[in-house]
């Protein structure tokens, strides 16, 4: 072979691996270029997840601290809750007590005032009935007036008077039968209402003034 065919092989040998070198190193610039761009998005989906994750995480943090104020309103409110509950409940039992303590003591008192004047009454009549009758005039007081009528002598009623009794701005004359003791038995009397033969005609100041059938008017005095 001569020299020139075999300097020819060569460099044609070497055009040719030259070439596959330079393919070769093309691919692999492709590829490593490829790499660098899919590790660059990498990095950037990286960062990307990174500020999400951040944002979560201070999201999170935001998130527990509202559920601890949540959690400290609601434990205040339940104690709040259980510090009223007994009161809402002491306070309606006392406003109870306090209703039923007025209508008692209006009860009380309402009784207590009847009970007064019913004593009241009871004693007037216990005193009328315990009174020593009043002795007959005797000849040596009388003396005899001879320009004078003799006047007739004032009748007894058949009832005792107790006392005055006010209803309505009204006078009344209470009254109850001379033998009795009962509170059941005393009767009021109006101007205009009688009793047996005797009708009221007017209360006075100290007496009451009856017309008496048959009779002058008869003027019985007031205790």
């Amino acid at each position: 072979m001569k020299a020139s065919t075999f300097q020819t092989l060569i460099v044609g040998s070497l055009c040719l691996a030259i070439s596959g070198l330079s393919g070769g190193f093309y691919n692999q610039y492709q590829r490593v270029t490829e790499l660098e761009n899919a590790n660059a998005q990498r990095l950037q989906t990286l960062d990307t997840l990174q500020r999400d994750s951040s944002t979560l995480m201070d999201a999170q943090e935001k998130l527990q601290y509202a559920l601890k104020d949540l959690k400290q309103m609601v434990d205040t409110g339940e104690r709040q809750a259980n510090t009223l509950d007994p009161m809402l409940g002491q306070w309606a039992q006392e406003i109870q007590e306090l209703r039923d303590g007025l209508a008692d003591r209006a009860t009380a008192a309402d009784m207590i005032a009847l009970r007064a004047r019913l004593e009241n009454v009871e004693q007037r009549l216990l005193d009328l009935k315990s009174q020593p009758p009043l002795p007959p005039p005797t000849l040596s007081s009388v003396k005899p007036k001879k320009t004078a009528q003799p006047k007739p002598a004032p009748l007894l009623p058949p009832f005792s008077v107790l006392s005055v009794e006010y209803r309505g701005g009204e006078r009344f004359l209470a009254v109850a039968p001379p033998d009795s003791r009962s509170l059941k038995d005393i009767q009021l009397l109006h101007n205009g209402e009688q009793l047996g033969a005797w009708q009221l005609k007017a209360l006075e100041p100290n007496a009451a003034i009856f017309a008496v059938t048959a009779q002058p008017d008869q003027t019985v005095q007031l205790p």
